[in-house]
């Protein structure tokens, strides 16, 4: 097995607790799905959120599913000012036998202008 980096980002329309851990929840789990993930497997999670983004840490989504023995941090992004706004962003680290070339990274939302 190796370490590899699972990004994944979604938006929002409203900074609020409901609407950022509804839409956090709704990323892992595309997440999970598109790579069958072990949730065991998972190594680390990083999330970070634009600026616009303070209601609630979106990692409390990662708790209220039950990962709760799974690394998590929060951070907020560079706020560049052409950015996607009210965005959370995610790197998912996770133990896997899958080459980099087969790892789906999931962009919902908004955020499928990050992805060409």
């Amino acid at each position: 097995m190796v370490l590899r980096g699972v990004r994944g980002a979604t938006t929002v329309k409203h900074n609020t607790r409901e609407e950022i851990l509804s839409a956090a929840k709704e990323l892992l789990t595309a997440m999970v799905k598109a790579n069958q993930i072990n949730i065991a497997d998972i190594a680390s999670i990083i999330f970070t959120v634009t600026p616009d983004l303070d209601a609630v840490f979106p990692a409390e989504a990662a708790r209220e599913i039950g990962w709760n023995d799974t690394p998590l941090l929060c951070a907020i992004e560079i706020p560049v000012p052409s950015a996607l706004p009210n965005c959370i962003r995610l790197l998912m680290h996770i133990n896997t036998d899958k080459n980099q070339n087969e790892i789906k990274h999931i962009y919902l939302h908004a955020a499928v202008n990050l992805r060409r």
